[in-house]
Parts: C-alpha cells; sequence; structure tokens
C-alpha cells in the first residue's frame, strides 16, 4: 500500500518557505534570495520516502499587493492551500507576529474549517538564529496569535487542531520531525510522480529561474520586482534566456558597467547547469509589466 498526497507551504515574504522546501525535499528545487517575492510560481518539490510520497508546494509570499502582478501572486498563494492534505504556516523565530502572519494563519485556518479538511500546521522558521527561550516564547506568542484569529473568524474549532514545529529551513534542525509528521498524513494513495522525481518544474523554467535569483540576488533591492526572465530559445547546449526590465534606464543596471553585471549571473547560473551548456542573456524593456494584465497573462502570471 502506497501513500501520497500535497502540503503547502505558506508565508508571507522573506519567513524561510523555498528554503524549507528544499531542505525537506533534500536538494534545491526553489530558487531563495533575500528579496521580497522571489517565489513567483507555485514550485513543487517531491519527496519519496518508502511507500510514502509528499508533495511540498512552496508558494509566492502572501504580502499587500501594490501592483497586478502582487495581486496574482497573493491568488496564486492562497490557491496552492486549495484541496491539499496539510498546509504548513510558516513565521520567523526571531520577529514579532505581524498583521501580515496573522493573515497567513487566517488563510491556514480558514482552508482548515472542515474537519476532514487538510491539517493546520504552524511553523516556527528560523530557529537558529535565536535560543531556545526566544523559541519557547515565539511559540507561545504563535499560540495566542492563532487563538485570537480563529476567536475572530469563529474557527476555534480549526485552531484546537493546530499543529507546532520549530524548525530551522537552514540548518535542518527540526525538519526530521516535521517530515515524519506531514509523511504520516498522507492518505492511500499510488504515488502521483516517479520515485526518483523531485520536482515538476519544466527544465526551460528552472532555468530561467536560475538566471532570476542571481538577478536578484546581484541588485539586492534596486531591481527584483521589475524583474522578469524567460527562456526563449532551448537547443541543448544553447540556451537563451531574455531578461525582462520595465525601464530602460533598469537595463543597463543589469547589464553593469562593460557588461560586467550580467557576465557574473552568467556564470553563477552557469555553475548549476550541466557541464557543457552555453547559456546567452539578452535584456529587454517592456515598460511597466507589472501592472499591464495583458503582459502578466502572456507571461504566465
Amino acid at each position: 500500500m502506497t501513500r501520497s498526497g500535497f502540503a503547502a507551504i505558506l508565508g508571507r515574504p522573506n519567513v524561510g518557505k523555498s528554503t524549507l522546501l528544499n531542505q525537506v525535499v533534500g536538494t534545491k528545487v526553489s530558487i531563495t534570495a533575500a528579496s521580497p517575492n522571489t517565489t513567483r510560481q507555485a514550485i513543487r518539490g517531491i519527496l519519496t520516502e518508502d511507500d510514502v510520497q509528499v508533495i511540498f508546494v512552496d508558494t509566492p509570499g502572501i504580502h499587500r499587493p501594490k501592483t497586478s502582478l502582487g495581486g496574482r501572486l497573493n491568488e496564486t498563494a492562497k490557491a496552492a492551500a486549495d484541496g491539499v492534505d496539510v498546509i504548513l504556516a510558516v513565521i520567523e523565530a526571531s520577529a514579532a507576529i505581524g498583521p501580515g502572519d496573522r493573515h497567513v494563519i487566517a488563510t491556514m485556518l480558514s482552508n482548515a474549517r472542515r474537519a476532514r479538511g487538510p491539517q493546520p500546521c504552524l511553523v516556527v522558521n528560523k530557529m537558529d538564529r535565536t535560543g531556545k527561550e526566544g523559541v519557547a516564547a515565539q511559540l507561545m506568542a504563535a499560540t495566542q496569535a492563532v487563538a485570537e484569529v480563529a476567536e475572530e473568524m469563529a474557527l476555534e474549532e480549526a485552531a484546537s487542531r493546530v499543529e507546532y514545529f520549530p524548525v530551522s529551513a537552514k540548518t535542518g534542525e527540526g525538519t526530521a520531525a516535521l517530515i515524519e509528521y506531514v509523511k504520516g498524513l498522507m492518505p492511500e494513495s499510488p504515488f502521483l510522480f516517479p520515485e526518483d522525481e523531485v520536482s515538476d518544474v519544466p527544465e526551460a523554467m528552472w532555468v530561467a529561474e536560475l538566471v532570476r535569483e542571481q538577478l536578484v540576488r546581484k541588485t539586492k533591492q534596486e531591481l527584483p520586482h521589475s524583474i522578469h526572465c524567460r527562456v526563449i530559445e532551448f537547443e541543448w547546449p544553447h540556451i537563451i534566456v531574455e531578461i525582462l526590465v520595465e525601464r530602460e534606464s533598469q537595463k543597463g543596471m543589469v547589464i553593469g558597467k562593460g557588461g560586467a553585471l550580467l557576465k557574473d549571473v552568467g556564470i553563477a547560473a552557469r555553475r548549476q547547469l550541466p557541464e557543457g551548456c552555453f547559456l546567452e542573456l539578452k535584456v529587454s524593456v517592456e515598460p511597466g509589466w507589472q501592472k499591464r494584465d495583458d503582459i502578466l497573462d502572456r507571461l504566465g502570471y
């Protein structure tokens, strides 16, 4: 008998959702960076152990949107919590529980309101940044926040079923217990993916995401939201990735002085690709693409 199911990972931006996904799956399947909304799609990481398969779904950070893109990212995150077996709502161990975290908790409880709905779990991440006393205090604060949100929404029954897990997605501490708990909740089902598959991300999308990860890291807070990457040619070993920005001035920032920044991005991305790959990067301007629904439709958001 095999068991298989889905676990959605929700949280506000920068709480470590993608790092957690990579940690529990055991390999890199989702890009990570310090900038908000690095994840823009629902990324599935697949863990298969013995007779159990868990499909963990990384989601964009739930936030207060300022553009059409931001609104679509929120919709993607919330849609990912529909029809899953487990919801992992992630907060930080070393930061106060704010309105954004409460909104994530509300989303978790709302989706878990039915007794036979998904199991709600609250994951306190980044425990490596604080001591045991800090983790204990945050767990108490999280329990209180869940109770308060549940009372406001009349979802006390769902709140009574919430399980709490302190972890460090960065070091792996605490994740083994979380994985075992999630595995135990998977329903009887044939495996939904081949046993040796760790992600369902198409190869072309993966390459584009590797390039965007490096751009986000190297441009830091200046450009991340204005960058979109897509593969426009894939004839192995030759791959061309187009980098879209919103303004002509941003094009120069991405290329860098004498092309230095773009060259560094290409080298860093190429290191994560099979040997022999020829990766070409080109930069194009698509004015205001984040706010244009026609462009967002075309880009697949």
